[in-house]
């Protein structure tokens, strides 16, 4: 197994995926100098408050209250104070891969010297993450600036050993876990539970697993919308790479490419005078489907960035002894990176939805000899009472359209809070837990659209088809019947979204070379 080595060189999206699904094995940079360095910077940190130094959110309130002053005798106990109070996380429990990329987007961040954290705190945080005891963390509450503190508190309170985790698949109480583990709960000391949960941890691991099937996503609608120019029987010229590199956005092309292998299209092939310009759901899906993938680009830019970036307040520079003050706890560029690829996944949504209702409609029951909602035209059981597809079709109409609506920019809702002192905040949590949802709706879509198209294919003569279109059929009845009569499709959706989850993308990859 793939080790991911926290502390070391900066890590990348699929890093931080491979730990959350379990398939990497997090380690600490065992190198003697990256120890030195960390207890340096807490031993430099530690001289620096007993010198009575003001230093916010150790000798001084928190937020609005930093006019307080706390007394050393009283550093501990707000150290705590913070984690108790931002116990007021609401909604559903965040899924175990989620909490661990949350996890591990902080232990990468806290493995910075700037933080001040006892190399203690880094040790328990990766051993949570290897034995995947993972902090219980609600979904909502979160602001986005100053850091995720709600959300985040529960991964400090977990650490601490309180509250509930996620263990085995199952919610325990953290105290009888660690007990059963052997475990010692870790005595957070002062500034450290303000750098665990001063910090953008929650909205960017969310945002890596969102990266990581959104690029999946881009893959898979090229190899669908392929299938669809197949079955339907249009002009494979549309994806001649002379008319993409005329206009050379890189996602474009690439989508483009991906369909022409598909379509194993021929430059010097007849084209029906009937079929010079198919409807834009197939003859612009490059276009489509290359915003979403030009999206990644710089999304994946600005979530490796915060990833590998010290995000809490204050930072110290042990170097030279100085405390330094700031706002790195503000999401905006994860914030904003999720509201544009939300967008660009919904508008693939759409695309897919398109193609469903052109699969299912009169223009292309006509037009290809596929039968109006994919109805099979020999009379078994239930005859014309058939209805197919039909419902099928309204689905994806229904998830296309509540995706479109997730689109409005949750960074256009910044709100002033906290007494004003956090008056501009980059909500981009939410813009975060939005994208993944418009993913999941996403999936969904294209599920569907996956099952419609393996029945179009079997719905034309094999002679009629490309051998990547049958070959993806041969995939999708692995697990999925031929509908030959009506019958209910959920556990099918479900089913087909499972395998998207798994390999089906890499399996459909093959077939295209």
């Amino acid at each position: 197994m793939k080790s991911v080595v926290f502390g070391s060189t900066p890590l990348t999206v699929e890093d931080i995926v491979g730990v959350a699904q379990g398939r990497f094995t997090p380690k600490l940079n065992v190198d003697p100098s990256f120890r030195k360095e960390i207890d340096h910077s807490r031993r430099k940190f530690e001289g620096l408050v007993g010198q009575d130094a003001r230093v916010y959110g150790v000798t001084t309130g928190f937020g609005e209250n930093i006019r307080m002053t706390i007394g050393s005798s009283e550093a501990s106990n707000l150290a705590q104070n913070l984690i108790r109070f931002h116990g007021c996380g609401t909604g559903d429990i965040f899924g175990e891969h989620e909490a661990a990329a949350i996890t591990a987007c902080r232990l990468q961040s806290l493995c910075s010297p700037y933080s001040a954290v006892r190399w203690e705190l880094l040790e328990q945080v990766l051993w949570m993450l290897q034995n995947r005891v993972l902090p219980a963390i609600p979904v909502e509450g979160s602001v986005g600036a100053s850091g995720d503190l709600t959300p985040l508190s529960y991964l400090a309170a977990s650490v601490a050993g309180t509250r509930e985790v996620l263990w085995k698949s199952a919610l325990h109480p953290t105290e009888e876990v660690f007990a059963e583990l052997g475990r010692t709960p870790l005595d957070i000391g002062p500034k450290e539970s303000l750098a665990i949960m001063n910090g953008t941890s929650a909205m960017t691991g969310v945002a890596t697993l969102v990266i990581h099937r959104a690029r999946r996503l881009s893959e898979l609608a090229a190899y669908l919308s392929a299938v669809l120019s197949d079955v339907t029987d249009a002009n494979s010229a549309h994806f001649d790479p002379r008319l993409h590199s005329s206009k050379p956005h890189a996602g474009q092309i690439l989508a483009a490419e991906r369909m022409a292998r598909w379509l194993c299209y021929d430059p010097g092939r007849h084209v029906d005078p009937e079929q010079l310009q198919s409807v834009y759901s197939i003859r612009c899906a490059p276009h489509v489907i290359g915003v979403l993938s030009d999206t990644l680009k710089p999304a994946t830019l600005w979530v490796e960035t915060e990833l590998n970036g010290s995000s809490d307040n204050p930072l110290f520079d042990a170097e030279m002894g100085v405390v330094l003050h700031g706002g790195n706890f503000y999401g905006g560029h994860v914030a904003m990176a999720m509201d544009m690829l939300k967008t660009s996944i919904a508008s693939v949504a759409d695309l897919m939805d398109r193609q469903m209702q052109l699969l299912c409609g009169p223009v292309v029951a006509n037009g290809s000899h596929l039968p109006r909602n994919l109805v099979p035209p020999d009379h078994h059981e239930g005859g014309d009472a058939r209805h197919g597809f039909k419902a099928m079709s309204i689905a994806t109409s229904a998830l296309a359209a509540e995706a479109l609506k997730l689109t409005m920019p949750a960074t256009a809702f910044s709100r002033s809070t906290e007494s004003h002192n956090q008056d501009k905040v980059s909500m981009g949590t939410i813009a975060a837990r939005d994208a993944s949802r418009v993913m999941q709706l996403t999936e969904r879509v294209a599920a569907i659209l996956i099952i419609a198209l393996a029945q179009a294919v079997d719905l034309r003569p094999p002679a009629a088809t490309q051998k990547a279109s049958r070959a993806f059929r041969d995939l999708i009845r692995e697990d999925i019947d031929f509908a030959d009569n009506d019958r209910r499709f959920d556990g099918d959706i479900r089913t087909v979204v499972g395998r998207l989850e798994a390999s089906l993308v890499e399996d459909l990859r093959r077939l295209e070379r």
